[in-house]
């Protein structure tokens, strides 16, 4: 394979392969590959910003793959101003709105500020899904002076960027057009804050609409309005609505502000040679952030705007649109307590960016287990590469660490989750049943980290009416009014059930009394009306063990519970 090249001509192409393909174009041949993400730190980092970091890690992954240098560079927007006070955050933080969020305290008082709480879990959940990438604080780079020329650039060049933002106000669409109901919300939520950033009232003239704006130095919050600009000094003067205070700030020496975003996205890509970055939908509206900054990007700061997927929105079953401002909503974190890391990647893959999708941990949890189970032994077989193997691959294995962590036996989760229900969560237990099912294994930890998942979405995530719940006592009043076929058949399973008998065994007697009662053995098939006694004697089973018609295996029920307390339930 030639360097920096697909792989063979024959083999499966998805969107990473395109997407790494164009970053290569963006930069030249041979020429270190840059791919960017960025995010605030302004809430819980759900499972919507997700897609923020993943898209351009796999696409990092394709390159690195091929031999191509590259570097996953994430900017953490943590000089942004804090905005609103979520519940359950003291109302006293109302004090610190409009400041960085790297200077408001954390009320949970675990991290040093608001922005590093909200990066930390989200940190820990890349490094447990393999993601590695090369972060920068934007606090760090505009109170280092990092930016400083780029800053006077752009405010020498004020009135230029206003003809371009000018021009695009003009284009913007109604929050309603070309997008869903979910998305119009965050939409409309977009398009207000970037106008309050730039000052966007069309009253307003050019001081009004300064690229560039200081944190106040007395108050430390950005309610402050430009008053005068020196371009001899590069002094601003400004008055600060919050606290009154006026005073000035020298852009070539002071470092208390920053670019306003439309300004500040495209001058990042010009300074970091940015080369592949993805962005959501409401970034690439008429007149939104993104296509304001094609134009700033190579007019101002003299760079090209690097190749692009746009993503569409992930959400969470039952649950509107995730904003991470406000609070309760599914984090990385949260999933990776109920899908192994390999899968929750899968779910990002597997897709083309731009499909929405809803990640669910209610039944159809138990569903994705088996179907990643069953691409799993597909993509074993190289015979059968495709798209879907090729998701697989990029979804389980990453370029520097190999494979993911994955249960060395991978039992089905519907049976992990279906035993846990009925053993209180008793690994032990857990793994001598499985043994017991078909599954040997040395320890319970060849069953990690799927077993702990389970347990997890079991106690979290069932609903305690379709939880098992065991009798503590035999139910008196209905063995007292037994019928002859379910008094028999009481009697003959109590007789047949082993002491210390493996599934197979519970098994072979669960499914063989009704046939002994007609007169067959445990090995005939069974007939019509053996089929009709075994549905009766199984709801009498599930009645007098768990107070319910249905409910898990009746095998790995009754092994679960082990023969004492069985023998104590149906009233031996």
């Amino acid at each position: 394979m030639a360097r920096g090249g697909r792989q063979s001509q024959g083999d499966p192409v998805d969107w990473v392969t395109r997407a790494a393909d164009d970053a290569v174009r963006h930069a030249g041949e041979g020429n270190l590959v840059t791919v960017a993400s960025g995010a605030s730190p302004s809430g819980p980092i759900h499972l919507g910003n997700l897609r923020e970091f993943i898209t351009p890690h796999f696409v990092a992954e394709e390159l690195r793959r091929r031999g191509v240098p590259v570097r996953h560079l994430h900017s953490w927007d943590d000089f942004d101003r804090f905005r609103k006070v979520p519940a359950g955050v003291p109302a006293e933080w109302a004090d610190h709105i409009g400041r960085p969020l790297t200077a408001v305290p954390d009320p949970w008082e675990c991290h040093p500020s608001w922005a590093e709480h909200f990066k930390a879990p989200l940190q820990d959940a890349l490094r447990e899904l393999g993601v590695e990438m090369e972060e920068i604080s934007q606090t760090q780079m505009y109170t280092s002076g990092a930016y400083r020329a780029e800053v006077l650039e752009a405010v020498a060049r004020r009135d230029d960027i206003e003809a371009v933002l000018a021009r695009h106000r003009t284009k913007k669409v109604s929050a309603g057009e070309d997008a869903s109901a979910q998305e119009t919300a965050d939409l409309a939520d977009s398009v207000a804050n970037e106008d309050a950033e730039t000052g966007a009232s069309d009253a307003g003239d050019a001081i009004s609409r300064f690229p560039y704006r200081p944190y106040c130095r007395e108050c430390g919050r950005d309610t402050v309005t430009t008053t005068a600009y020196d371009d001899a000094t590069t002094t601003l003067s400004y008055t600060c609505s919050s606290c009154g205070f006026e005073g000035t700030t020298n852009l070539s020496t002071d470092t208390d502000g920053k670019l306003v975003w439309k300004v500040d996205w495209p001058m990042r890509w010009a300074y970091e040679s940015v080369n592949f970055e993805p962005a959501g939908r409401d970034h690439m509206t008429p007149g939104s952030s993104y296509t304001v900054g094609t134009e700033l990007v190579s007019s101002i700061f003299d760079w090209r705007a690097p190749a692009r997927v746009i993503y569409a929105f992930v959400g969470f079953a039952g649950v509107q649109k995730m904003s991470s401002s406000a609070g309760g909503v599914p984090t990385a974190a949260d999933a990776l307590r109920i899908l192994e890391a390999p899968m929750l990647r899968w779910l990002y893959v597997r897709r083309t960016p731009t499909q929405a999708f809803d990640i669910d941990f209610g039944p159809a949890v138990v569903r994705l287990y088996d179907e990643w189970d069953a691409l799993g032994r597909k993509a074993a077989d190289p015979a059968k590469a495709d798209v879907a193997t090729l998701a697989w691959h990029r979804a389980a294995e990453t370029a520097s660490t190999g494979r993911l962590s994955a249960p060395a036996v991978p039992v089905p989760f519907r049976t992990l989750s279906s035993v846990a229900d009925v053993t209180a969560g008793s690994a032990e237990l857990i793994s001598r049943i499985v043994e017991s099912s078909g599954f040997p294994h040395d320890s319970v930890a060849d069953l990690e980290p799927r077993l702990s998942k389970a347990m997890q979405w079991t106690a979290e995530h069932v609903p305690a009416e379709e939880r098992t719940t065991v009798r503590e006592a035999p139910d008196t009043e209905r063995l007292a009014s037994l019928t002859e076929d379910e008094e028999l058949w009481l009697r003959i399973f109590l007789d047949r059930l082993p002491d210390d008998g493996d599934l197979a065994a519970v098994t072979s007697v669960v499914y063989g009394v009704p046939k002994v009662a007609r007169g067959l053995g445990f090995d005939d098939a069974p007939t019509d009306e053996v089929k009709a006694d075994q549905k009766e004697f199984f709801r009498l089973l599930y009645h007098l063990l768990v107070a319910a018609d249905r409910g898990p295996r009746l095998p790995t029920l009754v092994l679960a519970l082990g023969p004492a307390k069985v023998r104590q339930l149906l009233g031996a």
